[in-house]
């Protein structure tokens, strides 16, 4: 089994890896180099399309769900539950090349590889395109992972509208219009997950260390804070009889900005990242300051901490708040992280541990079965930008090793 590992790892074909990066870039590419493929568009029809083209071609049965998830088997020698691979091909209106679709067509490439190889594997091997994980299109994102391990989601997810009013619920009629012969994945069940990705951050490239073992995902907290003042003159109210909405948002904001450093020091990752003023004018004193909070933290108990000391601020302040989203941090399975770092070690790879700073569908699957990540540098740190970009090389090597874990994977026992 090892040395099938070995043998998966080494069929990797460097240049059709990258060729199909390029390949798929083509729908909704940008001229500026980016790539704009929203969530179940005409564009991202046409990109599945071609998935199942290449799937069908390497001689993998293809299936649905509920929520437009794709699945492409490869069997296995006996009936068990699958390893799963594969991320996301949505994009961000202005993304680049690899967030998400690295990890897909890194899966494909493992297929042809475990092909070219004639390498059969105990367990049934599938490789998974998430739906919507980007949550530029319909709000939230991840859906197709989080309904996937908690169905009941669907209902509410199905509501969510676009720009153009269209509901999630339409966007997935016209999936099942675009491809009806597709059959429905039967069940839910799955032996492990690994999720191969870009890093997004430039933590490896500074480390100059080509494979991150992604040990877990850290936990979040979003709020939005309301500050209110008066609207008055700019020109005609003295400073001390003003109540101005964007003075007291300021001071807020601080002090939000010092606890949160106090508390999470080196691993803080505390963002103000929306602001919205009333009137929003020149000459006059802000009426209603609203302000977003990302907190991010892998320790439970500095995100508890935080939410009880930014309620304390809240109320010495006289604002208030509201929680929009919260997430407890993710460790992922001791058991698939260690085949991750084993075939980092198999292939004579320096890697690192890290705890991943974005969100990723793997945070959801790892309630449902074994999960773990891989990590590849990204260039400058740069993601969701047109300028992203990963060496060819850490590309390949990536593949590679993702390649050795899901033959290790797919022979385990049952």
């Amino acid at each position: 089994m090892q040395d099938d590992a070995i043998k998966a790892a080494s069929s990797i074909d460097a240049s059709r890896l990258l060729e199909s990066i390029q390949t798929l870039a083509k729908f909704g590419a940008r001229d500026d180099g980016g790539v704009d493929r929203p969530a179940l568009s005409a564009i991202d029809i046409d990109a599945r399309r071609h998935l199942i083209e290449r799937a069908v071609a390497l001689g993998c049965t293809v299936r649905t769900d509920a929520c437009a998830n794709l699945f492409f088997r490869r069997e296995g020698l006996e009936d068990l539950p699958p390893v799963m691979t594969g991320s996301h091909i949505d994009t961000q209106p202005t993304g680049g090349k690899l967030d998400g679709c690295y990890g897909v067509l890194a899966g494909f490439e493992c297929l042809a590889a475990l092909n070219d190889a004639g390498i059969p594997t105990r367990r049934p091997f599938e490789v998974v395109a998430w739906t919507n994980e980007e949550g530029t299109r319909f709000q939230p994102g991840a859906m197709g992972s989080s309904a996937f391990v908690d169905p009941a989601l669907l209902d509410r997810y199905k509501e969510a509208k676009d720009g153009d009013g269209i509901t999630l619920g339409a966007a997935l009629a016209a999936h099942r219009d675009a491809f009806s012969s597709l059959e429905t994945r039967a069940s839910q069940d799955a032996h492990a997950f690994i999720e191969l990705h870009i890093e997004q951050g430039p933590l490896l490239e500074l480390a100059d260390i080509p494979l991150g073992v992604v040990t877990g995902i850290q936990g979040v907290r979003w709020y939005a804070v309301h500050c209110k003042g008066a609207a008055a003159h700019a020109g005609t109210t003295p400073m001390h009889a003003r109540h101005d909405a964007m003075t007291l948002a300021v001071a807020v904001r601080a002090e939000i900005s010092a606890l949160a450093h106090q508390l999470g020091r080196d691993d803080t990752r505390i963002t103000f990242g929306r602001w919205t003023v009333l009137p929003n004018s020149i000459n006059t004193i802000a009426s209603d300051v609203t302000f977003t909070v990302d907190f991010r933290h892998p320790d439970a108990s500095v995100l508890d901490a935080f939410d009880t000391q930014l309620n304390a601020c809240i109320e010495r302040h006289a604002a208030t708040h509201e929680a929009l989203f919260t997430h407890p941090p993710v460790t992922f399975a001791p058991l698939v992280v260690r085949r991750v770092a084993e075939a980092c070690n198999a292939l004579s790879s320096p890697s690192m541990n890290i705890t991943s700073g974005a969100f990723h569908d793997a945070m959801y699957l790892a309630k449902h079965c074994p999960t773990a990540m891989l990590f590849v540098p990204s260039r400058g740190g740069i993601s969701h930008n047109p300028l992203e970009a990963t060496d060819d090389d850490h590309l390949v090597l990536g593949t590679r090793a993702l390649a050795h874990c899901l033959v290790r994977l797919c022979n385990e026992a049952p």
